[in-house]
């Protein structure tokens, strides 16, 4: 489990086929690995397999090479880093697992004073899970959704978050991996699989289908 907020920036200096996926190594600044621990990569948790002073390998399986930008990144790209949370650390962003659930692509980009104002748009089907005032990860970054229409939604990027992470440098055309909200996610498929049929249930049911987050089992 990571908060979203990134600890730190990396590079990806190795790239090799194992099998169907890949093994990947990470340039990076921690110190005091644990070999299987969970690092979050651009969003991705994936699992160390083998560290040095310098950095840290892990594994890639092939579906998560297809469905994350991991698989097709280029060689020195920076990558934000996270490393899993501890029992009693602050909770500064949001709940983030780390499973992606797909690639979002930039639509806009503008100043906004000393701001930067991104637009995304969603993969088809993920865009009732992001919310105007809610949470979303984009690599790794945990961010207030600003505004949704559609499956575009914009977000705003203080001058701490440009500097401390590569989505400063992100322009229009690019992708990032998307985690939606945990909670939606789950709430969403426990209301679509059997939420119970209370009055107070089927009023949440009602209130979460009128805003279009909520898909009825039979479409």
């Amino acid at each position: 489990m990571f908060t979203g907020l990134v600890e730190a920036q990396g590079a990806l200096v190795r790239r090799q086929r194992r099998g169907p996926g890949f093994e990947l190594s990470v340039r990076a600044p921690f110190t005091s690995y644990v070999l299987g621990e969970s690092i979050a990569i651009d969003g991705v948790c994936l699992t160390v397999t083998a560290f040095d002073a310098s950095g840290f390998d892990a594994e890639l399986s092939l579906e998560t090479a297809e469905k994350t930008t991991l698989g097709r990144l280029a060689l020195g790209a920076r990558l934000n880093l996270e490393r899993a949370l501890r029992a009693g650390d602050r909770l500064g962003g949001h709940l983030v697992s780390g499973h992606v659930d797909g690639r979002a692509r930039c639509v806009e980009r503008r100043d906004v004073g000393r701001a930067l104002a991104l637009g995304f748009e969603a993969p088809a089907g993920l865009e009732r899970f992001i919310a105007a005032k809610g949470s979303v990860t984009l690599d790794g970054v945990s961010l207030t959704v600003n505004a949704v229409t559609g499956r575009r939604f914009e977000l705003m990027l203080i001058p701490h978050t440009q500097s401390v992470t590569s989505l400063g440098a992100l322009q229009v055309g690019g992708e990032v991996n998307l985690e939606v909200d945990l909670v939606a996610r789950y709430v969403a498929r426990w209301l679509e699989t059997g939420a119970p049929e209370a009055p107070a249930a089927r009023g949440l049911t009602d209130a979460l289908r009128a805003a279009g987050l909520l898909q009825d089992p039979d479409r």
